[in-house]
């Protein structure tokens, strides 16, 4: 396979540096946009290579394209019409659908009309913010056992901090909303779905072109044996429960009890719906919470005075203090730190809507053959909404400044009807393993080793996240 674009960033941008005022890494915007081919090619090898100095200049960019027209928005007013006032107006994009529903199904992500509004009722009640409270205790559980297991390693102990992060957040699935556990190690299914998206979760240039499914993706077939694995791990979980269900036996109420009474409601969800919405769960759900917490750690080497100001926030809050039951809304700068983070570098990288019917878009004209495209990559770093977009200042999110910064400015996780059902869950998890593992360790960058965002799905530090565990 072609290599990712290089990326051009200073020398030993990727590691520690006195100053505040550098920036961490990210590929350089183009000065002109791709050819046809070249197109292609980087939508197959890093999406986000893609973007022109003018996608972070100007609130709307739309270009005729190899894939069809496109029309790049980035002005929060324009947003806002598209994902919420005439939401009704459009659809998830061909190409994500595409890339997300050979291992996802017909799913939340991926639903679409009176599918996905029946699923988003049968799930809401799971993700209320007192149920989502309710995890607490068994996420700082989580937490407790990372940091034994990280205790019982040799002080400066090489780790990989982005599977590490995998493992822990499969982990909180397990202690929250599939309590019957994932029928896999979380080590084998956290590196199935990892494959599963390094080769599936690419995009295939003819998937790009929108050219019919008969023919073969070729390159795709590890990714097909991951996918296997991952399949057979749903399938035990489901069966496993129902089982437990039809020998009357009392089932934890979580999210699996959930599906599956919504299964046998009457008109509730289809046996593909519960199944595509565990697929979702446990791929896309802890997949973007352990970038989440991968891009922190980094940053936080990468920026050690604000390292430092966490540091103090924790010693002087937390202290030794129970997780389990602490007031995570005192941990301000934690919280900023990961929003910061969640800015620079967003979870889903980019979110496609195609027109039903004709519509204005900022007085512009678009039509069902036009791919919207709302990129949280390029909005995130928009040089008219944003100071500095390119620097790490997790000021921007403390109180006194989150105020200003416009809801369709920053979208982490979606915006309107189709905003994620989990960020609250998300944000808690986050919140609450950052405390943890900052209480008790630092983690450096490894010697070396240069990070590099790449979009597989979702945006993660190619290669994995080499760092040296020191104790504090």
């Amino acid at each position: 396979m072609p290599s990712s674009a290089p990326i051009d960033v200073e020398p030993n941008a990727s590691r520690p540096q006195p100053s505040a005022r550098r920036v961490p890494p990210a590929p350089p915007p183009r000065e002109k946009p791709l050819g046809g081919l070249g197109l292609l090619k980087a939508l197959r090898t890093n999406p986000i290579t893609i973007w022109t100095r003018r996608h972070f200049d100007e609130p709307i960019v739309l270009r005729d394209t190899i894939i069809g027209p496109m029309c790049v928005v980035s002005d929060p007013v324009a947003i806002k019409h598209v994902l919420v006032d005439n939401a009704g107006n459009y659809r998830k994009g061909v190409l994500q659908t595409r890339v997300l529903r050979p291992g996802l199904g017909n799913g939340l992500l991926t639903a679409e009309g009176e599918s996905w509004r029946s699923q988003r009722r049968a799930l809401a009640p799971v993700f209320t913010p007192r149920l989502i409270a309710s995890f607490q205790p068994a996420m700082a559980s989580v937490a407790a056992s990372l940091t034994t297991r990280w205790g019982e390693l040799a002080d400066r102990t090489p780790i990989d901090a982005a599977r590490e992060m995998t493992h822990v957040t499969l982990e909180v699935l397990e202690r929250t909303i599939f309590s019957d556990g994932l029928a896999s190690e979380p080590a084998t299914l956290a590196q199935a779905i990892t494959r599963y998206l390094d080769t599936l979760g690419r995009v295939h240039p003819f998937d790009a072109l929108d050219l019919p499914d008969w023919l073969p993706r070729f390159g795709r077939g590890g990714g097909k044996e991951a996918l296997a694995i991952f399949n057979r791990a749903v399938e035990t979980i489901m069966a496993r429960r129902r089982e437990l269900l039809a020998r009357g036996e009392e089932a934890p109420r979580d999210l699996l009890t959930f599906l599956l009474e919504a299964h046998m409601a009457e008109n509730g969800l289809a046996p593909d719906e519960v199944r595509a919405n565990i697929a979702t769960f446990i791929a896309a759900g802890h997949e973007t919470t352990a970038n989440t917490l991968s891009w922190s750690l980094f940053l936080l080497a990468f920026a050690p005075e604000w390292r430092e100001r966490l540091e103090k926030e924790i010693d002087a809050l937390c202290g030794d203090a129970d997780l389990a039951s602490f007031a995570i809304d005192r941990l301000i700068i934690t919280k900023a730190v990961i929003e910061e983070a969640l800015r620079l570098y967003p979870p889903a990288a980019s979110m496609t809507r195609q027109p039903i019917g004709e519509d204005e878009v900022a007085g512009h004209k678009v039509d069902r053959r036009t791919r919207v495209v709302i990129s949280p990559w390029v909005l995130h770093r928009h040089r008219r909404l944003w100071d500095e977009p390119e620097r790490f200042d997790p000021s921007r999110f403390l109180p006194e400044a989150r105020q200003r910064i416009d809801r369709f400015a920053y979208l982490p996780f979606g915006a309107g009807p189709r905003i994620c059902i989990g960020a609250g869950f998300a944000l808690q998890e986050a919140i609450i393993l950052l405390a943890a593992i900052t209480r008790c360790f630092r983690l450096d960058l490894a010697p070396l080793h240069e990070v590099r965002p790449v979009q597989r799905v979702t945006l993660r530090p190619q290669g994995g996240l080499p760092m040296i565990l020191r104790r504090r």
